[in-house]
């Protein structure tokens, strides 16, 4: 038997004793692309996950995560009950035009309480041209420096956009659709939040404005 098949069935039959939600993952890995990813939502409800700050709604529609804004609310942030360090994440994003949001990492909160301000690097979610980019949420604002933030237009309305991040050590790299965005080198945020919780942002938004919504799904990671 050919040593490709070979490896095929080995691979196969371990996914078989795996949960129902890593075993997709195991199936896809033949390849050695996505070997070792693990599913941080489980496509019914937000077991594992924690809302901290604002009043935004979180809810689940066809193995999506749904949240809608509302009014009158800071930011809101879906964050998940385990902290990673280095890792690789990848996820699919949809945005409602009218509508910042973003993607929080080794992040956490203020006095490490539940309602304590959520604090951390950001992966930018947005239709101003920055989306990739790396701010610092109540963490002393953009990380990436103006200089380097370069307009481009690979987050595109109405489609899911695929993004990737990688985080490891005091480096931070993102790509959108495929193309690199951000390759950030910031030894500073590091020492301050070398782990943290990922976070789905809802973005707080004036009066008389929305109800708008953002839509996360393969929401995927492998620890380094």
């Amino acid at each position: 038997m050919p040593k490709k098949l070979t490896a095929l069935f080995v691979l196969l039959a371990f996914a078989s004793t795996l949960p129902a939600g890593e075993t997709a993952l195991v199936a896809k890995s033949s390849s050695g692309e996505k070997t070792g990813f693990v599913d941080l939502f489980n496509g019914k409800d937000l077991e594992g996950w924690t809302q901290r700050n604002g009043t935004a709604t979180y809810r689940i529609e066809d193995n999506t995560i749904v949240g809608k804004t509302a009014e009158g609310s800071p930011n809101s942030f879906l964050c998940t009950d385990k902290v990673f360090g280095d890792f690789k994440l990848t996820f699919e994003v949809k945005l409602d035009p009218g509508l910042n949001s973003g993607v929080q990492i080794r992040s956490q909160t203020k006095g490490n309480t539940p309602k304590g301000r959520v604090n951390g690097p950001q992966v930018e979610i947005s239709y101003d041209k920055m989306a990739g980019y790396i701010y610092g949420e109540s963490a002393g604002g953009w990380m990436t420096p103006d200089a380097d933030r370069t307009p481009t237009d690979l987050f595109k309305q109405d489609q899911w956009n695929q993004y990737r991040v990688v985080a490891k050590g005091n480096k931070i790299q993102t790509w959108i659709n495929g193309t690199q965005v951000s390759d950030l080198t910031h030894q500073e945020r590091f020492e301050t939040h070398p782990e943290g919780f990922i976070g789905l942002q809802v973005h707080g938004i004036g009066s008389d404005t929305g109800p708008y919504e953002v839509r996360w799904r393969n929401l995927q990671l492998r620890e380094l």
